[in-house]
Formats: structure tokens, sequence, C-alpha cells
């Protein structure tokens, strides 16, 4: 036997047990005649102590050994004398005192630290060079230990809830809509290709038409989109179904099961219980955003109305042109300074805005309960009559010593700008509880949106979603009114999980795909299989997807979902470990009926 335990399990009870220990040298320490190797595995770290007059030949073993290397330790588990114990480490009570030091690999130097401070300071490209290495630093280590006990208590949740957990097939048929798919060709069927899965959608719908009832999965899926922090082209989520169901059901399931995962796997305390819901209108009003950071206040305040008539023409002209003139209040920042002030203006033009205007409220109000001019810090309030202060002052609800911030523009500038600004002022303030969860629902989406470059509408999640009961008559003639029986569960900011209710009836389902766009012919090709399917007894149905690397994140305080994958791929979709993607051969062209052309590659080159 290698190793009769791990490196974080011994304790006091333990003293006096002959063990063998095996792991990575995390570190080891020098005092001539005593050597300190801290052994490390999976589980902790151990202190051992080697003894040259006791043991010559462990401490000769132990002097050559160095940071990585692969050791083995036999001997016996001694209590550490008083004032010498370490808090810090589990096992701090206790050392092992060798009497055998075993090298059993040798280890190159690393080309970064995998512990103490100067570990966290690496370059992110190295760092998935070598991602071996990496996955050895601890917080790594931790977070992929984190990533295991969520899933496990996922299964056990919908294990207790009745659900089945079926595996849905990677090789699909594709049916673009929304992303790219990945394609895979076909060997044996020469011209024809499978795509990987975005999700197992139409796979999960089609399990309820076969009467499972309640699925579940911890899916594999694949989009080949531009990437950012929270996204891969590869990632897994808990996906899940269920028939007989409306919208309260599953919200009510999907709560339950983020009350017991918070409890168990994070010290952090929900902030708000029952989860707070709110519309998508209602979001976009007050947050700019359809999923809100909750953890602080800072919401928008709209004077597009109020302003109309300005003698400010920025104002004015937003207004009267279909824009917005809306503001977010910065607690106790009238006394920034001109130049933190110019600031905002910068950061709100990288979201296509002109810039921000600012109010700062250095004074009291009067009397009659208005702000004079002389109360107020800016360089437009010259331009705006006292009306139009009063309303400024009464919506955004700024008292003395904040900041008022101000964009006016189309309003989908006018919602990124300040959406990002008011997350900014949260962090800036400091008005963000590092140890709060703050779930929320976002409800009444609209159905459709329209493309404009494409000039035709599209589904806003996916075109399976179905419209609330009472909008289905609007579809052909007021699209854009239609609302989606969809929602998403939105955990500070991050959206977490997306789901609705789903289309059953195979008319409603032929409806919608013409309303996008598709003609008989497309539809047919495309989606002829889940038409026919409604057509033999489709069950009321509707479910969820939760994405597993964003809900670990967040729990684990990772600025990336790449801190919580194994082996994630770069920004730009690559794998620089195994460097992939990479080209394959002729020969293998070949088989699969391909022939790269090299000059659309130079094209592309060139592009």
């Amino acid at each position: 036997m290698l190793k009769t335990h791990n490196c974080g399990e011994l304790r006091s009870g333990d003293a006096g047990k002959e063990v063998t220990l095996a792991g990575w040298l995390n570190r080891r320490r020098d005092h001539g005649g005593l050597i300190f190797l801290d052994l490390r595995d999976r589980f902790g770290i151990t202190q051992v102590t080697v003894n040259s007059e006791e043991q010559p030949a462990a401490h000769r073993n132990a002097s050559e050994a160095r940071g990585e290397f692969v050791v083995q330790v036999k001997g016996r588990v001694h209590q550490r004398p008083p004032g010498f114990e370490n808090p810090d480490l589990a096992t701090g009570m206790i050392e092992v005192l060798a009497d055998e030091v075993t090298i059993l690999t040798e280890s190159r130097t690393p080309p970064f630290y995998l512990s103490g401070s100067k570990s966290d300071d690496v370059d992110e490209a190295l760092r998935l060079k070598y991602r071996y290495l990496d996955l050895r630093r601890p917080r790594l280590a931790q977070n992929i230990i984190l990533r295991h006990n969520i899933v496990r208590y996922i299964r056990e949740f919908f294990y207790a809830h009745d659900f089945l957990e079926i595996e849905t097939p990677i090789l699909l048929k594709s049916t673009p809509e929304g992303a790219r798919d990945f394609v895979v060709p076909s060997r044996v069927h020469a011209g024809k290709f499978y795509a990987l899965p975005q999700s197992p959608q139409q796979m999960k719908q089609l399990l309820m038409v076969a009467g499972m009832e309640r699925y579940f999965q911890i899916a594999r899926c694949f989009r080949d989109e531009d990437l950012r922090a929270d996204r891969q082209p590869e990632f897994t989520q808990l996906d899940l179904e269920m028939s007989f169901v409306d919208v309260d059901d599953i919200r009510a399931l999907i709560e339950a099961l983020m009350i017991d995962l918070s409890g168990k796997v994070s010290p952090k305390r929900i902030q708000q219980l029952p989860f707070p819901v709110i519309s998508y209108d209602e979001a976009m009003e007050k947050y700019g955003i359809d999923r809100p950071d909750l953890r602080f206040g800072c919401q928008l305040f709209n004077i597009t109305d109020a302003v109309a008539e300005s003698g400010f023409s920025v104002f004015q002209n937003a207004a009267t042109s279909g824009g917005q003139v809306k503001g977010v209040v910065y607690p106790g920042g009238a006394d920034l300074s001109r130049r933190e002030l110019d600031g905002f203006g910068d950061f709100v033009k990288q979201y296509g805005a002109k810039g921000a205007a600012w109010i700062g409220v250095t004074g009291a109000p009067g009397a009659d309960g208005r702000y004079p001019a002389d109360a107020l810090r800016s360089q437009i309030t010259k331009f705006l009559s006292q009306a139009e202060i009063d309303a400024i002052m009464q919506r955004s609800g700024a008292k003395q010593g904040d900041l008022i911030l101000i964009v006016a523009d189309k309003s989908s500038v006018v919602a990124q700008s300040l959406a990002n600004l008011r997350l900014d002022i949260g962090k800036r303030a400091n008005l963000i509880d590092p140890d709060v969860l703050a779930f929320c629902w976002v409800l009444d989406f609209p159905l459709l949106e329209y493309n404009e470059d494409e000039k035709r509408w599209e589904a806003v999640h996916h075109p399976f979603t179905s419209a609330k009961d009472e909008d289905w008559d609007r579809l052909e003639s007021h699209p854009g009114e239609v609302k989606a029986k969809a929602y998403d569960i939105i955990l500070n900011g991050w959206e977490i999980g997306g789901g609705s209710i789903r289309i059953h009836r195979s008319d409603n389902q032929a409806r919608l795909f013409k309303r996008i766009g598709l003609s008989e012919e497309e539809i047919d090709a495309r989606f002829g299989h889940i038409i026919e399917a409604f057509q033999y007894g489709a069950p009321p149905h509707g479910g969820i997807a939760l994405g597993i690397e964003r809900v670990v994140a967040l729990y684990a305080d990772a600025p990336s979902i790449r801190d919580v994958m194994a082996f994630p791929k770069t920004a730009m979709g690559t794998d620089l470990m195994l460097e992939a993607p990479s080209p394959v051969d002729e020969r293998q062209l070949a088989e699969l009926h391909i022939r790269v052309r090299e000059e659309d590659l130079k094209k592309l080159t060139e592009s």
C-alpha cells in the first residue's frame, strides 16, 4: 500500500499510529540535523519531521527532495510540542516523525509558484498552458472540489424529487437558431453533418412526449459563439424538464434547490426569501439590464418627460427624438474631484453614450423642500428651470452629499450605459456586501424581438417558448407586444439559469416558426420531427437550464468560469495545453469528404 492515510486526515487522536503518506513536496525547510517536509495531496498538508540522528537514510533522501517531487513517507504520528502548533492547518496539532522517506518521482522546477502569495500573480495564458500544474494550486483545487460537491448535491436533490436522469445524444441534427452550431462531418454519409447540441432542448421535450414526466441531466453543451468571462465553447448545465406544470411549479422547485444548495456549500447568507420577482420591463426600467444585481440599491430614475422642453438641448433632443433621459445616484459622491467626475463621462462613452451630466448635492434644501441653485454643484443647472431641477431631485431621491449622474441618448444606449455605471458605483462606493447571495426571478420577457439587420422577427429565448395564453391572438398582428412564459433566475447580477413553459401544440409551434420567417419547407426540414411528435399527444410541459460553471464561480468568488473548469479554453476558444484546434492530415480529411481550400484560408487570414 503506497499510503494508509491522506495528508489532511490525521489529528491528535491519531498520535502513536504508524502511517504511510504519499504526495507532493509543498515545501522543504532544512535546519541541518532536522528537515521539515510539508507533504501535500488533494486532501491537505501534513508536516513531516526527519531527524538525521535517528533516521540517517531518511534524512539523506529528504535532503535531496525538492518542490513538487512526489514523496512517500513512513513514520509515526506525534503530537506537536506546545507552542509549535499551526492553527491554520487542519493537521496543525500533529506531525509525522519519519522512519523512511522515498522519492517516487522527481520534478522539474515548475514555471510558476504553486503555493504562497506569489502563486496568485501568474499570467493566465501560462497557467492554461500548464493547467495540470495550475490545478495543484489550493484555490483552483478547491474550486474543482466545490464543483464536484455542487453537482453531487444537485443529483441527490432531483433523485429525491422523482426525476429520472437520462442522457441525450451528443451527435444531433443542425437546426440553426441563435448561436452557431459546432458541426461534425459524417464519414459514412458523405456530405452530411451532425451538430453538437447547444442544449438538449428538443430532446428533453421529446422525452416529455414519451411520458417520462420528470427528466434531468448534467448536460454537456456546445456553442460556437464569441467568448467572455462567463462563456466557453463547451460548458455544462443542469438541464431539466417537467410535464403538467406551470411557471410557479418550476420556480418553486428551483428556489428550493438553490436554498438547500446554498446552505450546504456556502457560508454566505441569502438576502431575501422568497426570491424577489420582477418583470422584464421593471428590470430594464429600474436597472437598465435584465439580470440586475440586487445586493445594493441605486435604482435608475427617468426624467424624460420632465425635460422634453428643457433649455438644455442635450436633454431636449434625446427626449423629443424617441430616446430617454435617465440617471443614477452615487451616494456620498458630491465631493468627488472634477477629474473623477469627468471620468464618468469617459466611462459611459465605451457603451455608446456621448457623456454623462452630473449634479453634486452640496447643500441642504430650503424651507420649502426645494434645492436652490447654490446648493447644487453642476455644469448644467444653469440651463435648467427650477421645475426641471425639482423633478430631478424628487425622482432621483438624492440627498445632501450625493452625486446625480444623467445620460441622455437612445434607449438602448442609456440602458447599457447606466446599467454598467450603476455597477461601477456599487463597487466604488463599497455598497456591495460580498457575503450576500441576492437571488431574483425575472419574468414576462418579450416572446420576439425584431432583427433590424435581417428584417425579421426572432425568438428572444428560443422558438419553443410559449406565448402567454392571452397573447397568442396578437402573434401575427402585434408580435412585439407578445409576452413569453419565460423566466430567468439571477444571482448577484449573473443570469445563472433560464427556462420557459414550452409550446406543446403542433399548430401553435408551426405558427411561431412562420412568425420568425421560416417557410413550410424550412419548418419541415429543420423541425418536422418535433411538429409530428406533438401530433401524438404532447403534455403541457416546461423546464429550465442552470449553468453549472456560473453557479460554482459565484459560490467560489471566482472572476471567471475558467477558474472552475478543469481544462477550459482561452477567450479565443483555444486550448493552450493541447494546442487545439489544430490541423488534421489530408488522409483524415479525405475520409470525411472534406477539402481545405488554400485560397479560402488566405482570404480569412487577410481579413
